[in-house]
């Protein structure tokens, strides 16, 4: 195994370990809305967002 051969097998582990971890979260987000409305919100939405709500 020559450094060439070592260098493709760490840029390829680093690029499937990214994509591992980028799965992961897209299914964990897209699992966690549910679309059930428990009255929780995002993260993203602070309290300037609860007057847009529809009830």
């Amino acid at each position: 195994m020559n450094q060439n051969d070592l260098l493709f097998l760490v840029v390829f582990l680093i690029l499937l370990t990214s994509l591992t971890v980028f799965i992961v979260q897209f299914v964990r987000s897209r699992r966690g809305r549910g679309g059930s409305d428990d009255g929780r919100a995002g993260w993203w939405e602070g309290p300037w967002d609860d007057d847009d709500r529809r009830r």
